[in-house]
């Protein structure tokens, strides 16, 4: 099936690297760790309107030498793929569940403006936690729920705000 494909690739893509290494230092935690994440079936997660990939476990941990960056403003982000099915423009926020904490962002190019099809794209946490996260297209709309952890100083990556041509959406730098 072509979402199994995608997801399958994404997965391999991005999947393999994000797991939390126990060797490492310990993980980042909010004040209240029950943080209950949307189980992505086999990575893909959707409706008929938009799908995006999300890791088994639907934690994303931010660690030396692992994926994803730190922003200007020491927000963590990451690549994360989406399929819109539905022609329209992707809008993408987010909140913080566990905690008080400026909303997630993304920074989405702005060549998938009224686009349908699949699609990279960098979503921004602006401090680890239990985040909802929901991405709209016309007239609907697909939410879910991950855990965002940070070990240590998190990845070497630093990123200046959002790359040339890119907008963003949901949070402000």
């Amino acid at each position: 099936m072509k979402v199994q494909g995608i997801a399958a690739l994404m997965l391999t893509l991005f999947g393999t690297t994000c797991g939390f290494d126990a060797d490492a230092l310990e993980p980042e935690m909010p004040a209240s760790t029950a943080c209950t994440v949307t189980d992505p079936k086999v990575g893909m997660f959707g409706n008929d309107s938009l799908g995006v990939v999300l890791l088994s476990a639907s934690t994303f941990t931010f660690k030396p030498g692992g994926p994803g960056f730190v922003d200007v403003d020491g927000a963590l982000g990451i690549k994360v793929g989406w399929e819109v099915r539905k022609k329209g423009t992707l809008v993408v926020t987010g909140r913080r569940l566990d905690g008080s904490a400026p909303p997630a962002r993304a920074y989405i190019p702005r060549s998938y403006d009224d686009y349908v099809g699949g699609m990279s794209l960098f979503l921004l946490f602006p401090t680890p936690g239990c985040w909802e996260i929901t991405g709209a297209v016309a007239d609907a709309s697909l939410t879910f729920v991950v855990q965002v952890e940070k070990v240590g100083d998190g990845p070497s990556w630093r990123m200046r705000g959002p790359p040339s041509g890119w907008r963003v959406t949901g949070g402000s730098i």
